[in-house]
């Protein structure tokens, strides 16, 4: 037995001793482009599992082979009546990467999953475009809108865009064009890593290239022309960057509100009478973990928040048409924070919405009106909290000969953290 046999033994009984399933990333070069011991485990599998173009790739031989065509669960139902046996299951460059290795690893658990990773197209389109990889945001099209590019678009940014089809590029660079990112340079890069690899070069307000392979990576350069018009990702956007009737959060109380509501990476927050849904779309910006369900009961006002939330990079963003009542009772799961910014009217409403709060999660409420200011102070009697009252003026435009500010109305705010273990 030659050493370079006894490495790849070694490395197969090390894998099955303590995994399951073997998830092996695979570019366009194929087997070529793999380590030995990859190619033992793949020649080794009795299932072997992926799409038909990695499939492809794979010589005939003896193991049995699953595509995804019956759906992702019905074929990983398949995999869970038959863990002993040796399953191999392929992906493209990194599983880990927008990949399979994350849905397997949820299903079966990270001690039964081993990912073997090969350079993705991530890294290989940085390595072709000199760039380096931190410094780049990835931002992926295939089986997600295409409007998830409007959070991204802030002048200098490098982005890697992973393609839906063929398609991609000329919608991307309409996209561009349209936000006011004409001037921005393109690179697409097709089937990267393989022998047929391609380059096509442009700028978005003039891209001219027909449809490219399926296959592709695009890398985008963003240059403001003089109409863009770059949002921050810090909250209190200008009441401008919504569309809305009037039942919005303005700007300041908005900026002080999501401060107070202190969103952290992968947590979520219930918007109770969403108005604009301003205030569960900046709270989603905040981070790309960061979830929201926006609430309101009037079906053209949801439609505007959906608008609002595609137009601001968070398409993602839940909107449930339905009262604030019925909502708190029918939703599942326990939120981080819920916001409470209208229908404070209903009786009980606040105590619904203080009960789905998850231990350790918080509660903000606004009120303009006497009676809703009363709501909270006894909401605060019966569960601590503070209240705090903002008084924002802004300039009276309409006033040409002097400098003169028309208050807006004042907003009382209460906060309050729901204790880890309630008093009995």
């Amino acid at each position: 037995m030659t050493a370079s046999t006894t490495s790849v033994t070694g490395a197969i009984g090390a894998i099955g001793a303590i995994s399951v399933i073997s998830v092996i990333g695979i570019g366009e070069d194929g087997l070529d482009g793999l380590n030995p011991a990859a190619v033992a485990l793949i020649e080794a599998a009795e299932i072997l599992v992926g799409g038909a173009r990695h499939l492809a790739k794979i010589p005939p031989g003896a193991a049995r082979r699953l595509d995804w065509s019956a759906g992702f669960d019905a074929t990983l139902d398949i995999l869970d009546a038959h863990q002993d046996r040796r399953i191999v299951v392929l992906a493209s460059g990194d599983p880990l990467q927008f990949g399979v290795g994350a849905t397997l690893i949820r299903r079966f658990g990270g001690e039964r999953v081993f990912v073997w990773p090969a350079p993705g197209a991530v890294s290989l389109t940085c390595a072709r475009m000199g760039w380096s990889v931190p410094d780049i945001t990835v931002v992926t099209i295939h089986g997600r809108a295409i409007e998830n590019l409007h959070l991204h678009l802030v002048p200098n940014a490098r982005l890697v865009v992973l393609a839906r089809d063929g398609d991609s590029a000329h919608e991307v660079a309409k996209l561009l064009h349209g936000k006011g990112f004409g001037p921005s340079p393109m690179t697409v890069l097709e089937r990267i890593g393989g022998a047929g690899e391609q380059r096509l070069t442009g700028v978005a307000e003039s891209w001219s290239h027909g449809r490219t392979a399926d296959l592709a990576t695009l890398a985008i350069e963003c240059v403001a022309g003089p109409h863009a018009k770059p949002w921050s990702r810090l909250a209190g956007l200008a009441d401008a960057a919504y569309e809305h009737d009037g039942q919005l959060t303005k700007r300041e109380v908005r900026a002080v509100t999501l401060a107070r509501l202190a969103p952290l990476p992968g947590e979520t927050l219930w918007d109770i009478g969403a108005g604009a849904g301003s205030v569960a779309i900046e709270w989603m910006r905040t981070d790309p973990g960061c979830r929201a369900v926006a609430v309101e009961r009037d079906p053209q006002r949801a439609a505007r928040i959906a608008r609002n939330a595609a137009n601001l990079g968070v398409g993602a963003l839940n909107v449930v048409i339905d009262d604030a009542d019925t909502a708190l009772t029918n939703m599942s799961g326990s939120p981080d924070a819920v916001f409470v910014g209208g229908g404070l009217s209903v009786p009980g409403l606040l105590e619904r919405a203080w009960a789905r709060v998850k231990p350790g999660g918080r509660l903000v409420a606004n009120a303009v009106t006497i009676e809703g200011g009363a709501q909270l102070a006894a909401l605060k009697h019966r569960h601590g909290g503070d209240l705090v009252q903002i008084a924002i003026a802004r300039e009276d435009t309409r006033s040409k000969a002097q400098t003169v500010f028309q208050p807006l109305r004042t907003v009382t705010q209460y906060l309050a953290f729901k204790p880890v273990r309630e008093k009995p």
